[in-house]
């Protein structure tokens, strides 16, 4: 058997498969568009490459194409008899995380890895805010989540894929200083890496250098497709920069045309959760956002997000069905939050609630208790500002003006938030 890049055997003798797989896998790794036509020329190659068919259900499910994931992975497992135990190890961890069983994929991880520490896949599924430990709706997972990157960064070396991962790892930890000269070394490895580009654009949002970082931004996608994994995503970066700087115009016109429904071709996950933390984050800076806007979000929501499990998605469309004023869809969510963190996902339903109805007293009641530890919800610190900007909002609808800016000083020494929570100015 022939070995990938990261120096592990795969099922395959056959070297065209090898290099389609091996390029498949890299544009995956990099959020660039190709990646499962890659893949399918190594099926093509090799029909029996089971990781080959693996990768593609990978693929498929990073796209939210969870139906045609399960037909992959079927195929794959099928195909599966003469894998080594790296394959074996691989297929079980990722078809566990796929087939909605994540407990036990991050156990079978955990002992993979210490067998296999270089796999990327598996890596990849682990670590970041999106992973199985990012939902795992565990208290400290940021720390976790570095403590396993710090484990098997000897392994990768200076491999860029590996690199960003770790630079994010400890950005979301609070080590700024430290990630700066990692992301900077996996850019220039890799300048491609969209991802890697999304997180030197999450390193600018953490100092608060918002022009510098917009600038950046904006050029690396400058030739970035629309159809990219994380165009839509990053596209949400600049529109909260847009935001900042009092541009609504080109907020709305990023928020229409890239990041909301109809506009991105991002994951449904992405597309729901960047377009209701935006539009928020707007009504709550003094733009206003029409109902109609957040109606059709709500509907779009209920479509992608029928019943709740998945808690960053949930507490997202929480507050689209509660602004838009869908009490039978938020008591879904209110009633029936499911997973690790359901009780953080009730209490933000119940939050949202509240706000819709303007009673102030209530949401602050329900958000308070939960704001220690809302890391359990999942997301980036950035994606998470949007708990902080409500809760400075709801004390300054109180009165509480003072202790709100207090606050975010204290939780946002660096970024500019001024023009973020309404009031803080002077406005209303």
């Amino acid at each position: 058997m022939l070995k990938d890049r990261y120096g592990n055997h795969v099922d395959t003798h056959s070297k065209t498969a090898l290099e389609a797989y091996s390029r498949g896998l890299d544009l995956h790794l990099s959020a660039n568009v190709g990646s499962l036509d890659a893949i399918e020329e190594a099926i093509a190659a090799d029909p029996e490459f089971s990781l080959a068919h693996l990768a593609k259900a990978v693929g498929l499910y990073t796209r939210g194409s969870g139906r045609q994931a399960r037909e992959a992975l079927a195929i794959a497992e099928v195909r599966a008899e003469n894998c080594t135990d790296y394959g074996r190890g691989q297929m079980d961890v990722l078809g566990a995380a796929m087939s909605g069983q994540p407990s036990l994929a991050y156990e079978r991880a955990r002992t993979h890895l210490r067998d296999h520490p270089c796999d990327p896949l598996v890596a990849d599924a682990c670590i970041g805010v999106f992973s199985l430990i990012g939902f795992s709706g565990r208290e400290g997972r940021e720390q976790e989540n570095l403590a396993l990157a710090h484990a098997l960064a000897p392994s990768f070396g200076d491999d860029w894929f590996f690199l960003a991962q770790l630079a994010f790892s400890e950005m979301e930890a609070g080590n700024l200083a430290t990630a700066e000269p990692i992301i900077e070394r996996a850019m220039l490895l890799a300048p491609k890496h969209a991802h890697g580009a999304h997180y030197k654009a999450h390193l600018y949002y953490e100092t608060g250098e918002s022009d510098a970082g917009r600038a950046y931004l904006a050029d690396w996608m400058a030739d970035y497709p629309a159809n990219g994994l994380m165009h839509g995503h990053n596209t949400w970066h600049l529109a909260l920069w847009a935001l900042a700087a009092g541009e609504a115009d080109e907020m709305w016109s990023l928020a229409d045309n890239l990041v909301g429904p109809g506009g991105s071709s991002g994951p449904g996950l992405n597309i729901l959760t960047d377009t209701a933390a935006l539009y928020y984050r707007a009504e709550i800076a003094g733009v206003p956002v029409a109902p109609e806007r957040w109606k059709a979000l709500s509907q779009y929501a209920t479509k992608i997000f029928p019943k709740p499990g998945i808690a960053f998605a949930d507490f997202h469309a929480a507050l689209a069905h509660a602004i838009a004023g869908d009490g039978a869809a938020l008591a879904k969510i209110t009633h029936g939050a499911k997973g690790p963190a359901a009780d953080v996902v009730t209490a933000l339903a119940k939050t949202f609630d509240a706000i819709a109805r303007q009673d102030w007293m209530g949401a602050k009641s329900e958000l308070a208790p939960i704001l220690a530890t809302h890391e359990r919800i999942g997301g980036s610190r950035a994606q998470r500002d949007l708990l902080e900007y409500t809760y400075a909002h709801v004390l300054m609808r109180l009165g509480k003006t003072e202790i709100a800016g207090a606050r975010l000083r204290k939780y946002r020494p660096a970024t500019d938030y001024s023009g973020a929570v309404v009031g803080l100015h002077g406005q209303h």
